[in-house]
């Protein structure tokens, strides 16, 4: 019996050197990447502590082997500059778009109310599809849409670039636009995937700097174009960076792991219905068009959206995230955000034609006057960034908000003839109270969300911005439509009771406690 116990103890020992390793899977959380020197989830062989005797002892992976939260610093540095690139683009490109209109209108040889689908088709485009986008990057990954959204921009971009009318430049912006949903639309939740849990304040800090610079520069950069070449070049300047974002971005992205769930392609057909009438009938109510118009466009949004609740009940992701709304902390941050861009909108809308028709002000010198607002944005946000990583996100969006109320009231009293320096310092004033509130809010909605619905809340963080942009966009043609001469005045008025009413929205989310996931 010797023989055979000698070959069962050798056989034994052997094994248990064996089972020292196992495969150890990636990450249940699909926001957390599972970092394994290459950017990407994946598998891999692992020591495992087998000190513990008895067949049903549990193996316990090493500490120094665990899933990592966030990126290592190197690779976190270069993700964020991929997406950096995209979202910046993104912002400056809706920027010139919009401070270059008139004179793309003018050498198109287009009339202004034509003219203006080149930035309404962009939009449409955005709005319409960011929550289908989202969704996707839930179900096939945010890497792979972030990359194909940046392939996408690119070469609408040059698409852009090409057209030689107005009809093609608005297809073209059509396709950008839809480039800019995918770009925008999974960002956030590939910020909540880069930087750890303790930094993730500080992530979307560093966003919403370079968001407000891309916005700083638009207008600059727009009439520096204008002023050495034609309109084409507004639209050229993406295609080098955003080849370079396409590469680094498939390089450098950590992939996440795929929800379980599938999208449901007719739920996204009523949810691009729903939204994109629902914008058209915003538009056209501001601008006073018959009933007969408006009427019908209302109704069918408005079917649209009872269509796509009903088609979605009872789905474990529905597309509209009435899941997510139901978190009181999800659903006031929501709030918040949609009614400080209304703010925001109304503001940047309305001064550049107070600027110019009231007070005489070149398009440039409007420009330089309406800087001073991004400029601060992008000194605060980083530290706003830092500070929602130690207080809470409700006090210091409220702090901001107050600020950025008493800011717009500010400029609503400026004297009849002010100089640059009045203008200057309430623009300086709205701009801290503005990005003191952007990056706590972002991390209060992703936080409040659970991770396996990261995607659907980075969504719900872009459209809350369109939707409170194209808000604030219609009130200011409602505004001027009833008074030329006193529309801006009212607009601010308009857009420092949204502040207040968004700071209460903020406070209000201290007496929330958010739920653990």
């Amino acid at each position: 019996m010797k023989g055979p116990l000698r070959k069962m103890r050798a056989f034994c020992i052997l094994a248990a050197e064996r089972d020292c390793y196992r495969f150890v899977a990636p990450p249940a959380d699909p926001a957390k990447p599972f970092y394994n020197g290459r950017f990407a989830a994946g598998p891999r062989m692992q020591p495992v502590d087998t000190t513990i005797a008895g067949p049903d002892a549990p193996q316990a992976v090493r500490a120094e082997d665990a899933p990592q939260d966030g990126l290592p610093p190197g690779p976190r540095g270069l993700a964020f500059l991929a997406l950096a690139l995209g979202v910046g683009m993104s912002s400056l490109d809706t920027a010139i778009a919009n401070t270059a209109l008139p004179a793309m209108a003018a050498q198109l040889h287009a009339s202004p109310a034509d003219s203006v689908w080149i930035v309404n088709a962009y939009q449409l485009a955005m709005v319409a599809t960011l929550l289908p986008i989202a969704a996707l990057g839930e179900t096939i990954g945010y890497r792979r849409v972030y990359v194909a959204g940046m392939a996408l921009f690119t070469a609408a971009s040059l698409a852009c670039a090409l057209s030689w009318s107005l009809p093609m430049l608005i297809v073209a912006r059509l396709f950008q636009g839809l480039g800019a949903s995918a770009i925008m639309g999974v960002n956030t939740a590939l910020l909540r995937a880069i930087y750890p849990a303790k930094l993730q304040g500080r992530g979307f800090g560093n966003n919403a700097l370079v968001v407000a610079v891309g916005f700083a520069l638009g207008p600059s950069l727009a009439s520096l174009i204008l002023a050495a070449a034609s309109w084409e070049w507004l639209f050229g300047v993406n295609v080098l960076p955003g080849v370079v974002a396409f590469f680094l971005a498939r390089k450098v992205l950590p992939a996440s792991r795929r929800a379980s769930h599938r999208i449901d392609g007719v739920a996204g057909l009523y949810n691009v219905a729903a939204f994109g009438m629902a914008i058209l009938a915003l538009g056209d109510a501001a601008h006073r068009v018959g009933i007969r118009t408006l009427l019908p466009e209302a109704l069918i949004a408005l079917a649209f959206f009872m269509l796509l609740l009903r088609r979605q009940k009872g789905h474990p992701a529905p597309l509209l995230p009435v899941d997510l709304f139901r978190l009181p902390m999800f659903s006031l941050s929501t709030v918040t955000a949609i009614c400080t861009f209304a703010a925001q909108a109304l503001a940047f809308v309305a001064l550049p034609f107070y600027f110019e028709s009231a007070l005489g002000r070149s398009p440039i010198e409007t420009g330089f006057l309406m800087t001073p607002w991004p400029v601060m944005v992008g000194v605060m946000a980083p530290l706003a960034g830092r500070l929602s990583d130690r207080y809470t996100s409700g006090a210091l969006g409220g702090i901001g908000l107050l600020i950025l109320s008493a800011g717009l009231v500010a400029l609503m009293r400026m004297p009849d003839a002010p100089t640059a320096l009045d203008i200057g310092w309430r623009m300086a004033v709205c701009g801290v109270g503005f990005g003191f509130f952007q990056a706590p809010n972002v991390k209060a909605i992703m936080s409040s969300a659970p991770p396996q619905r990261s995607g659907s809340a980075s969504g719900i963080v872009a459209t809350a911005r369109l939707t409170g942009q194209a808000t604030g966009a219609a009130l200011v043609a409602f505004c001027l439509t009833v008074s030329s001469a006193r529309g801006s005045w009212y607009a601010l008025g308009l857009a420092a009771t949204f502040a207040f009413l968004a700071s209460v929205a903020s406070f209000s989310r201290m007496a929330v406690s958010r739920p653990a996931h």
